[in-house]
């Protein structure tokens, strides 16, 4: 089974509000409690893989902003 973390992500970050950004957790919450044991560790370790992609994504970004910036 492979999980959309990028659709939570997204929406999060285009979220209008506080509010919505929590309740957009709160969906991704609910649907982790749905799902059985061998499930979860599935969506662990791939929403892990997507936090490190995406950290080392944002790192890139700023490395080259920062580099930008100094030029």
């Amino acid at each position: 089974m492979d999980f959309n973390f990028k659709q939570y992500h997204v929406r999060s970050i285009n979220a209008a509000s506080a509010e919505e950004r929590a309740a957009i957790n709160q969906e991704l919450k609910d649907f982790y409690a749905s799902l059985n044991e061998e499930d979860k560790k599935t969506f662990n370790a791939q929403l892990q893989t997507f936090i490190a992609r995406e950290m080392g994504r944002l790192k890139t970004d700023y490395e080259a902003i920062k580099q930008g910036t100094q030029n």
